[in-house]
Parts: C-alpha cells; sequence; structure tokens
C-alpha cells in the first residue's frame, strides 16, 4: 500500500526491488508515459504506459486482513526460526 504521494491510499503487487536506490516497482502504481522510437518490437514507436520506482518509505505491508501495519520480528516457537509478524494483529506475515 503506498502511503504517501500522488498514489496514496492506492494497493499493488510489488514487481521488483531495486535495493541500490532503496526503491520498489509496483504494479499499477506511479505511471509514467515513456516514449519510443519504432524498433523491431514496436514498429510503430509511440507512447507506452511503464510503472516508475516509489521509495520504500513511501510502502506499507498489507496484513491478512487487508490494513496497513508495520512489521517486526519475532522467533517462532515451533520451528525455531525467525518470521515477519504484523504489528497491528500479531499474526504472522508470510
Amino acid at each position: 500500500m503506498i502511503i504517501s504521494g500522488d498514489s496514496r491510499g492506492q494497493q499493488g503487487k510489488v514487481l521488483k526491488i531495486l535495493t541500490e536506490t532503496n526503491k520498489a516497482i509496483v504494479e499499477g502504481i506511479n505511471m509514467v508515459a515513456k516514449h519510443t522510437k519504432p524498433n523491431a518490437k514496436s514498429p510503430q514507436g509511440g507512447i507506452i504506459k511503464k510503472e516508475a520506482p516509489v521509495h520504500v518509505s513511501n510502502l506499507m505491508v498489507l496484513d491478512g486482513s487487508g490494513k496497513a501495519t508495520r512489521t517486526g520480528k519475532k522467533m517462532d516457537s515451533k520451528k525455531n526460526k525467525s518470521v515477519r509478524y504484523s504489528k497491528k494483529s500479531g499474526e504472522v506475515i508470510k
């Protein structure tokens, strides 16, 4: 979920994480128009809409109930592994 900017309140699936710039590409969010020259893929050329990166500080994870939440880490007593959990509801995030 986007928490600030022009796309505030919109939700989408994270397609790619750009770790070197701390940005993420989210499906259907922050669409920009890219002008392309004619090439073999698109012989006509023209304007293509594509997603632009969003800074990760403007994103929040959704928990099972569909609400934005902060996340934390805790030890899972059954598997003895560290897992992410929702700070709002306390449930484990997969």
